[in-house]
């Protein structure tokens, strides 16, 4: 799928949390929603990303906006890497990578000079109503929260 651009209707989810709790983008109609695609939990760049966003958790309430993460890890891996980072926000699994094609967040990557399709980091700033607000893809970890926070100036 293209990616997407700020002004685009953000794709519906539905998807299941690391709690086992369905969880969909019509839950935060009326909220903004900060979005993220992260490639595999608990590893180093996830986690930085994952922490960051923990961190800021006062900023984004102070702005109005909520945030979730998704990967293509099970609802059990999930429970894990918030488990072991204190993570306390809902953690979704696209095991089939449905909604991250959706978003434009999944595609080829290169490795050691091995390519391979998978999760690419994306973020996503969705405004009360749907729409995207902002769009970042190969976002690095630590500018999720600081691009979001920008595009609500």
């Amino acid at each position: 799928m293209a990616q997407l651009k700020a002004g685009d209707k953000a794709p519906s989810f539905d998807l299941e949390d690391q709690a086992g709790k369905k969880v969909a983008l019509t839950d935060y109609k009326g909220k903004k929603l900060l979005l993220y695609f992260y490639p595999k939990a608990d590893t180093p760049g996830c986690t930085k990303q994952a922490c960051s966003i923990r961190d800021s958790k006062a900023v984004l309430a102070k702005a109005g906006v909520a945030y979730v993460g998704i990967s293509p890890d099970a609802p059990a891996m999930q429970k894990k890497f918030d488990d072991n980072h204190s993570l306390s926000f809902p953690l979704l699994a696209d095991e089939d990578h449905a909604v991250a094609d959706a978003y434009g967040a999944w595609g080829e990557k290169s490795m050691y000079g091995k390519k391979y399709d998978g999760i690419i980091r994306s973020s996503f700033l969705i405004d009360e109503n749907g729409k995207l607000l902002g769009v970042w893809y190969a976002v690095k970890p630590e500018d999720t929260v600081p691009k979001a926070m920008e595009t609500l100036k």
